[in-house]
């Protein structure tokens, strides 16, 4: 995991150990343990692939030792979208602007060039609208190791205490 760049399927890591996938499983997730006590490295997982990264929590010193500037902050309409995608993945771009209420062209470029987010194929439908999700480097970005550790969405109670939003709306 070490010597790429790209995050890797356990498969691929227990082909090369000549392991079981489920060895290998264990012993990333294992190592992923270790590091997860104040390492400066950490194991970062996205759609069943797993990646050798630096820790989040040290961003600010590597950035001042590679002479980086702070991450680039991100608009308001670009969280907003990156929300709905990271919480409805995989979505597309008309069930964003159903949600968002707005078009969303231009956001959904921009994330596209900060490889926050990806295409990841085309529903079944009208037109086959293009499938959006969110990156390692959403991941990376937000010092999240897998999307799992996304908050929950919580969805606010009218007044009669039953739980009803129309931010996510179906």
């Amino acid at each position: 995991m070490f010597v790429t760049s790209i995050p890797l399927p356990i498969a691929q890591i227990a082909e090369v150990m000549q392991i079981s996938t489920a060895e290998a499983d264990d012993l990333v997730r294992e190592l992923s343990q270790t590091y997860s006590n104040g390492r400066g490295l950490a194991i970062q997982w996205h759609g069943g692939r797993c990646q050798l990264t630096t820790n989040p929590d040290f961003a600010s010193d590597i950035e001042k030792f590679l002479g980086l500037e702070l991450n680039a902050k991100l608009t308001k309409p670009a969280i907003e979208t990156l929300a709905i995608i990271a919480y409805r993945q995989p979505i597309t771009r008309p069930g964003i602007e159903s949600i968002r209420g707005v078009s969303s062209d231009g956001v959904i470029r921009s994330l596209l060039s900060k490889g926050l987010i990806q295409e990841v194929g085309r529903a079944e439908g009208p037109g086959r609208p293009i499938l959006f999700s969110t990156t390692g480097e959403f991941l990376q970005h937000f010092g999240l190791n897998s999307i799992e550790q996304l908050p929950p969405f919580e969805v606010p109670e009218d007044e009669n205490g039953n739980g009803k939003s129309t931010l996510l709306k179906d």
